[in-house]
C-alpha cells in the first residue's frame, strides 16, 4: 500500500507540472526533487522518462473520460447526452487543483506533434478514440431523430473538436474575457446546422 500511495503521489505532481510547463518538462530527476526522492527511487516506480511520461497520459486520459464521458451517459440517448459530454468538457479545460495550467493533453499535443516516438504514437492513439466517441455520440444523436438524417457524424466530429481546440487557447492562453461565451454560441450553433441540413455529406 505505501508503494501505491507513493506512485500516486507522483503522478499527482507530475500531472500538475505538466499541465503548467508541458510534457517535455517531465523528467526522472526534476520529479524526483518535487517529490523529496532520490532518483534511484524514483526509478524504481517507472524506470525511465518515457515510462513516466505515458503513465501521465494514461492516468489523466482515464481522468478526462471519467469527468467527460461517465457522468454524461446517465443523461438520455441523442441531444441531452450530447450536451451533457461539450458541457463536461467545457468545465475539464476551465481547469481543477490537478491541472491548473489546463488540459495536460492537448499541451502534449502541440509538443509532440513533429516527434516521433511511442508518447506521440499513444497520444495519437488517445485523441482518435476521442473523436471517434465524438462521432457515435452524434451518430446515436442521429438515431434518436435530433439531428437532420443527412448529418455528416465526421464532419460534425472536426467541428466538435476544433471548436475546444479553439475554446481551450482562446481561454489559457489569450485570457479572452468573452471565451466562455463564444464556445457557448458556436456550440449551440453547430447543433442548429446539424437539425438543418446544413452540414450533410
Amino acid at each position: 500500500m505505501r508503494g501505491a500511495r507513493s506512485r500516486a503521489e507522483i503522478l499527482k505532481i507530475a500531472m500538475r507540472l505538466a499541465s503548467r510547463e508541458g510534457l517535455e518538462a517531465i523528467s526522472i530527476g526534476r520529479i524526483a526533487e518535487k517529490v523529496g526522492m532520490s532518483k534511484s527511487g524514483l526509478f524504481g516506480h517507472f524506470k525511465s522518462k518515457e515510462n513516466l511520461q505515458r503513465e501521465i497520459l494514461e492516468t489523466v486520459a482515464d481522468r478526462f473520460a471519467k469527468r467527460v464521458f461517465v457522468p454524461a451517459m446517465k443523461e438520455p440517448r441523442g441531444l441531452p447526452r450530447l450536451k451533457a459530454i461539450h458541457q463536461n468538457w467545457i468545465r475539464w479545460i476551465q481547469g481543477s487543483q490537478d491541472f491548473p495550467g489546463g488540459c495536460p493533453l492537448i499541451a502534449a499535443a502541440s509538443e509532440l506533434d513533429d516527434q516521433p516516438g511511442l508518447i506521440k504514437d499513444y497520444l495519437k492513439e488517445k485523441q482518435l478514440l476521442l473523436i471517434h466517441n465524438l462521432q457515435k455520440a452524434a451518430q446515436l444523436t442521429k438515431d434518436e431523430g435530433h439531428f437532420h438524417a443527412d448529418v455528416d457524424v465526421e464532419r460534425l466530429g472536426w467541428y466538435w473538436y476544433s471548436l475546444i481546440l479553439g475554446y481551450h487557447h482562446y481561454k489559457r492562453l489569450l485570457n479572452h474575457p468573452r471565451a466562455d461565451e463564444f464556445a457557448e454560441h458556436a456550440f449551440d450553433e453547430l447543433l442548429q446546422r446539424c437539425q438543418k441540413k446544413e452540414l450533410s455529406s
